[in-house]
C-alpha cells in the first residue's frame, strides 16, 4: 500500500512540474488582448561594440512596403573602420538582402505577415565601437481605385475627394519625412567628422608648435655655447 501511494504522489508531482515548465505567452486572438507590436517606424542611434552584433524585430502585415535605412555617425576606439554589414531576414528566418557599406539602405514588400528580423554587425572592426543612426518602418499603400471610378467620385462625392487628397498628402509628407531622417543622418555624420578633425587639426597644431618651441631653445643654447669663449688667467692658459 505504502509503495502505491508514493507512486502516486510522484505522478502527481510530475504532472505539477509539466503543467508549470509550459509556455504561458499568449498567442494573437487567443486573448482578449493581442500581442504587442509596436509601432509602424522606428529612428534612434545606438553603439555596437567591438565585434558586436544587435538585432530589432518590427511587424509587418503582408501587404506592406518595409525601409530601412541606417548610417555609421562615428567610431570610438582604436580602429577606425565605419564599415558594417546590415541584414534583413524573414519571419521564417530567410535572408532578404545584406548591405555592407558605411551607409545603406534596404527595402522590400512585405510577402507574409509576422516579425521581420534587422541585424547590423560590427564584425570587421575588433578594437573600436561604432555609433549607427537607424530608420526602418513599415508602411501600406491602398489600392488604387479605378481611374473612371475615381474621378466618378470627386466630381459626385465632394468629401471622397478631400479623403482622397488628404491620402495623398500624407502619402507624400510621410515619404518627405523618411528623405529628411536620410538627410539628417548624413548631417549628424559630418557633424561628427568635422568635430573630430577639428581636434585633430587642435592637438596636432599645439604638438608642432611646442616642437618649434623646444626646437629654438635648443638652437640658441647650442650657438650661445658655439661662441662661448673661455677667459684665460695665468695659470689657465691654452697650450699649443
Amino acid at each position: 500500500m505504502f509503495p502505491l501511494l508514493i507512486g502516486a504522489g510522484l505522478v502527481v508531482l510530475n504532472l505539477v512540474t509539466s503543467a508549470r515548465s509550459q509556455k504561458t505567452e499568449p498567442l494573437s486572438g487567443s486573448g482578449d488582448q493581442s500581442l504587442f507590436r509596436g509601432a509602424d517606424r522606428y529612428d534612434f542611434a545606438i553603439m555596437i561594440p567591438p565585434g558586436g552584433i544587435e538585432c530589432f524585430w518590427q511587424f509587418a502585415h503582408q501587404t506592406g512596403y518595409f525601409y530601412f535605412s541606417y548610417e555609421v555617425q562615428r567610431t570610438m576606439g582604436i580602429s577606425h573602420d565605419r564599415h558594417i554589414a546590415a541584414t534583413a531576414h524573414t519571419p521564417q528566418g530567410f535572408l532578404i538582402e545584406t548591405s555592407q557599406n558605411v551607409r545603406g539602405q534596404i527595402n522590400f514588400s512585405t510577402h507574409e505577415t509576422g516579425f521581420y528580423q534587422l541585424c547590423l554587425k560590427n564584425q570587421q572592426n575588433h578594437f573600436g565601437s561604432v555609433q549607427v543612426y537607424l530608420n526602418f518602418g513599415v508602411f501600406y499603400e491602398e489600392p488604387e481605385m479605378d481611374h473612371k471610378q475615381n474621378e466618378r467620385k470627386q466630381l459626385n462625392d465632394t468629401l471622397d475627394a478631400i479623403e482622397e487628397s488628404t491620402r495623398k498628402v500624407q502619402k507624400n509628407i510621410f515619404h518627405m519625412w523618411r528623405h529628411y531622417n536620410f538627410a539628417r543622418m548624413r548631417k549628424m555624420a559630418d557633424f561628427f567628422l568635422l568635430q573630430s578633425n577639428y581636434n585633430y587639426v587642435n592637438w596636432w597644431s599645439m604638438a608642432q608648435s611646442l616642437v618649434i618651441v623646444l626646437s629654438g631653445i635648443l638652437q640658441l643654447y647650442f650657438l650661445k655655447r658655439l661662441f662661448n669663449v673661455s677667459t684665460t688667467t695665468d695659470t689657465k692658459k691654452p697650450k699649443c
